[in-house]
This record gives structure tokens, sequence and C-alpha cells, in this order.
């Protein structure tokens, strides 16, 4: 069950490497089927930028957003049973860290996602447009401040959630201590799971690990193949969910764990061609 929180505290329940939001103790067992809800790339100020043709400045208009947010929270508010939580996979906001527009987007967002049901729980992610193509621990602490933690993991019905800051694995050249941060918590973190016999992992991040097949080539869509292959081989039995600009959510580890125990509903509940807001309702059916 959801640990009610202040209206406050809604944005920033990632708090202390977990998520406040659930009594963890309570979560270690499966207890049925659930399901949660996947949306990425709100994206306040794109669809300007796109349709002006400047996307480093252009996006000093957001109000088509605004509606296709509200869209997308009416829905969900409308679901029964209502799912476990709805994560938002990064790219909350189009302006950059620094631009001029940043702060009143990121206001109008939570104006809008503050609506969504007291019970379900909101949990964010970030990416390159929240903390910067190359992060630095300036823009990392000011998305802290808005959003709670950058990386955190939680448990939810008997499965092992992890959050993850992808663009500490694209780019980490102006703060490598908070990428060694990263790996060492996410060792233990993986260390803790095998000791409590876990047999479910979901990630969530922002950057795929790769769109197509584990050996494409790298570009500006997934990870370079060497670190690729080191987070590949530390999720030997997890799922990934990530953002992807061409079909925006897929689950990117095609491992005996996806084609047996998850089952993936697709649908749109709101999309726009040149900013793609789509949600997925993933309902999780395990053989325990």
């Amino acid at each position: 069950m959801s640990v009610m929180a202040a209206v406050g505290d809604v944005f920033r329940r990632a708090r202390g490497r977990t998520l406040t939001a659930f009594r963890q103790g309570d979560e270690y067992q499966w207890k049925g089927p659930f399901y949660f809800i996947q949306g990425a790339d709100p994206q306040f100020g794109l669809i300007k930028a796109w349709a002006v043709g400047n996307t480093g400045s252009g996006d000093d208009e957001w109000g088509e957003e605004i509606k296709l947010t509200e869209q997308a929270v009416q829905a969900i508010n409308k679901l029964n049973p209502k799912p476990k939580f709805f994560v938002l996979c990064g790219d909350l906001i189009h302006g950059m860290p620094g631009t001029q527009w940043r702060k009143d987007q990121e206001q109008d967002l939570k104006n809008v996602l503050k609506n969504t049901d007291q019970d379900i729980p909101l949990v964010f992610v970030s990416g390159n447009h929240d903390i910067g193509n190359t992060p630095t621990r300036e823009t990392i602490d000011n998305y802290c401040k808005s959003w709670g933690d950058d990386y955190f993991s939680f448990w939810v019905g008997g499965v092992f959630f992890l959050v993850l800051n992808s663009q500490l694995y694209f780019d980490s050249s102006k703060c490598p201590e908070l990428k060694q941060a990263q790996d060492a918590w996410l060792n233990g973190q993986l260390a803790a799971a095998e000791k409590r016999k876990c047999k479910h992992i979901i990630v969530f991040q922002h950057i795929p690990l790769f769109l197509r097949k584990p050996d494409e080539d790298h570009d500006y869509f997934n990870l370079e193949k060497s670190v690729r292959q080191e987070i590949m081989e530390k999720f030997q039995n997890a799922v990934q969910l990530c953002h992807n600009h061409a079909d925006l959510f897929t689950p990117v580890l095609q491992n005996s764990f996806t084609k047996r125990f998850l089952r993936v509903i697709k649908y749109n509940l709101v999309e726009r061609r040149c900013c793609t807001y789509k949600i997925l309702q993933i309902n999780l059916r395990f053989s325990c």
C-alpha cells in the first residue's frame, strides 16, 4: 500500500536512494499480478521548438504539451484497479540547464502532475534535457532538488525496481566521481537483491542500451558499446524500460525473463507526431 505524502512531497519521494511512497518491508513478497504506468518525454517546450526549427531556444510556448499531459493524467486517474505507480522516464521538460524557460516549464509540469490521483505515486527518471548531455554536479543537484534522487531503488509486490541516471553512462566527463558512486551503489543493490533471492528486476533509465540489437553501432540514442556490454553483464535477468524516439518504450533486454513473465500491453493515450507522448500499461504476471 502506498504511504500517503503531503502534496508538497509528491515530486520528491525518491530520497535516501529509495522511494518513500512504499513501505519496503511490506513489498518484498509476491502477492499477485499488478501493473504500473510508464511514460516519457512530456518535454514541455519541444512542440514549438520543433515547429520553428529551433530546438535550442524556440521553446517559449508549451500549451500543447500541457493539454497532452492533462489528458494523460485524466486517463490514468480513471483506471480501475489503480496502477501501482506512474513512472516518467526522463526529458520532463525541453529547456536544458541554464536556459531561459526552464523554471516556468518545470512549474507548469508540476501543476499538471499534481492532479494525479494521490494513491498513484509518481516516479521520476532523469533525462538529458533534465540534467544536460554532459551533466555536472550542479545540474544533478538542481534536478534532485526538484524531482528527488537521480538514482534509487524500491520494491513493489515482490519485484525489485532500479532507477538509474543514464547520462552518467553517456558522458560523465565533468563528474566522474558521481558515475563511480552510482556504479558502487548499483553493485551493492544487485548484491543485496541476490542475497534476498530476488527473481525479478526491472530497470528504468532514459537512454536505452540499444535500439534494435545489442551489437549495433553507438549513436546519440543509445549507449556506447563498451558501457552497454558492462551493464548487460550486470543485468542478466533484468528488463530495462527506457525511452526511444522511434518506438517510445521497448523492453530492451529480450531474454527468457521477458518472454516468460512480462506481458506488455501497448496503447497510446495521447500522441503527437513531433512530440510523442505515449504511455504504457505494463501488467506483471509472474510464475513464482
